[in-house]
């Protein structure tokens, strides 16, 4: 079983900047992490899970309308780890982030991480 440890995550006040780290201390992790879309979701108390981004394979990424031109996310295949930089944080950036991997398999595998607490402060 893959098992995704995310790092990074902190207080910071409104208007500064987090990077968010995700890899995995599986040995032969990066066959599975060059071959899988991976994604960052982030929880605020008493809300449900909501997609923040993903990256492809190829390194095309996507972003929820609320984070878009702050964050960026990214992939090093040669590291096996996955990052989300968040500039101009704003209070309601507050919430557990966790890394999602969706593994190619048969049937596919989506699995996450036990998520890194980020709280923004006004």
């Amino acid at each position: 079983q893959v098992q995704l440890v995310e790092s990074g995550g902190g207080l910071v006040q409104a208007g500064g900047s987090l990077r968010l780290s995700c890899t995995s201390s599986r040995s032969n992790f990066g066959r599975f992490f060059t071959t899988s879309l991976m994604g960052w979701f982030r929880q605020a108390p008493g809300n449900q899970r909501e997609w923040v981004a993903h990256i492809t394979t190829d390194g095309t990424a996507n972003y929820t309308d609320s984070v878009q031109g702050r964050f960026t996310i990214s992939r090093d295949n040669a590291k096996s780890t996955l990052y989300l930089q968040m500039n101009s944080l704003k209070p309601e950036d507050t919430g557990v982030y966790h890394c999602s991997i969706l593994i190619p398999s048969t049937p596919p595998k989506n699995l996450w991480g036990q998520g890194t607490q980020v709280t923004v402060s006004s």
